[in-house]
């Protein structure tokens, strides 16, 4: 079955031979979760491989494997696997391999002239760094939807240039893409949680959101929001996971819990029931949140906080895939992730150099969803450009009740961030009593010393 290619995937492989033709050895191909960098990534091997040219995929999960060989035997590229789960067949001149079993068996294998990198915004960890640079000879292309590492550090160390994909607006009003709904509590506290190395601390995560009341709203808003629809959830460790799990299942909705410490068996086995149906709620410690593809998720059900933008997109777009019958996709955020990063499909300009650089020092644009036909669009539009569908202009009452969900789009999202710009422009107790007072908050005093103490305490804290 020969490989057919969308627009804009010629474009990039024709960016790519130019950029090579050009002297570039290692280049960096951004392009969002869903936008096809697997099938992508058949087509150039299996030209590499017409031409006699060795190359390596190279992924970094046991999910991701089956799912490029799944891809590569649908294209007909004729591939060995590097993997403890498969047999090895070195006679092939494509070779999809496990960076865990490729650094063991790297001396047994022909030298590569290509190397594709799944999901290189990890290039930087021991085993990625050590074969990147044990392989000058080979051109290197990098995948990713989020071209940064964990502390927003950027890849300008390993690639020199980076070649742009679609937007995820661009995608999602073409249609390769799901349109969204996202909802979001009015109010997240992470006061206490310490960060380390660009993210939360895990534990002191788990222990602030593994709660039952938080739990039993997030049950309470899927039965509202998505009820019946797979979903999939993203928690903050295992026990949480199970815990969530353990209160679906008394709530009458099938759930199931999966890591990377259950069997292979286990995993498949689930993934399969959820696919089918039978189970709806599928709760998950480090397992989807890259190169999962899973088009059945209707919703997800984030209760894990994290500072790092990368993870959060890389989750909402487990649920942008489209597939049979999927009309909406549905997020569902009880950790604060849409405030602290924005939607997915904002206008980001990626840069080699670090985290959401724009050389024009303008801000990125916001878009607005229309409630109609939900096409994403600047925020600034008053009928949509699609369904023709008048916005109404007015501001919203926003239920302040604990973990209670409101629909979150730009303007409300911009309203939130002015808050918190207002807010830290309040330097005093006396300043926080007055802007409590200003938005009309019930117990303006209970607020401003709640923040003032949380305040003195990351001062302590930064000055251990």
């Amino acid at each position: 079955m020969s490989i057919i290619l969308r627009d804009y995937q010629n474009k990039i492989v024709d960016d790519a031979r130019a950029a090579m033709r050009s002297g570039c050895r290692s280049i960096l191909i951004q392009s969002p979760t869903g936008s096809g960098k697997t099938a992508l990534t058949a087509h150039m091997m299996k030209s590499a491989s017409d031409k006699n040219m060795d190359s390596f995929f190279i992924v970094h999960r046991r999910e991701l494997i089956k799912q490029s060989v799944l891809a590569f035997d649908k294209a007909e590229v004729f591939h060995g696997v590097v993997s403890a789960q498969f047999p090895g067949d070195l006679r092939p001149r494509v070779q999809i391999a496990s960076i865990q079993s490729l650094k063991s068996r790297l001396p047994k294998l022909r030298k590569p002239q290509l190397i594709i990198w799944d999901e290189c915004h990890h290039i930087a960890a021991g085993s990625w760094d050590k074969i990147f640079k044990s392989n000058p000879q080979a051109f290197h292309i990098g995948l990713t939807a989020t071209p940064e590492r964990l502390d927003g550090r950027g890849l300008g160390d390993y690639f020199k240039k980076m070649i742009k994909g679609p937007s995820v607006s661009d995608l999602i009003a073409r249609g390769y893409l799901s349109p969204y709904r996202a909802y979001a509590p009015s109010t997240v506290s992470m006061a206490g949680v310490h960060v380390r190395m660009g993210d939360f601390v895990k534990r002191e995560v788990a222990a602030a959101c593994d709660k039952p009341t938080i739990t039993g709203n997030a049950i309470k808003e899927y039965q509202l929001r998505a009820n019946g629809k797979r979903a999939v959830v993203f928690a903050c460790s295992i026990e949480h996971s199970k815990h969530i799990v353990e209160q679906f299942n008394r709530a009458g909705i099938p759930a199931a819990h999966v890591d990377g410490e259950c069997s292979s068996e286990y995993r498949d086995d689930t993934i399969a029931r959820f696919t089918r149906g039978e189970i709806k709620v599928l709760s998950n410690v480090g397992l989807f949140g890259e190169g999962f593809d899973l088009p059945a998720i209707e919703c997800i059900i984030d209760l894990a906080p994290t500072m790092a933008l990368g993870s959060y997109l890389q989750r909402f777009g487990r649920v942008l895939r489209p597939s049979p019958g999927k009309t909406m996709a549905t997020y569902l955020d009880h950790s604060g992730n849409i405030e602290r990063h924005g939607l997915p499909d904002e206008e980001r300009s990626w840069d080699l150099n670090g985290r959401d650089v724009n050389s024009s020092g303008k801000k990125n644009q916001s878009v607005r969803v229309c409630p109609k036909c939900f096409a994403a669009q600047p925020s600034g539009t008053t009928v949509c450009l699609y369904c023709e569908n008048p916005f109404q202009i007015q501001s919203r009452e926003i239920n302040e009740a604990e973990g209670e969900l409101t629909e979150i789009n730009a303007d409300e999202l911009k309203r939130r961030r002015e808050q918190k710009r207002s807010q830290g422009q309040a330097h005093s107790m006396a300043d926080l009593i007055a802007l409590g007072k200003q938005r009309g908050y019930k117990k303006p005093y209970a607020w401003a010393k709640f923040i003032w103490t949380a305040r003195q305490k990351k001062k302590i804290r930064g000055m251990a």
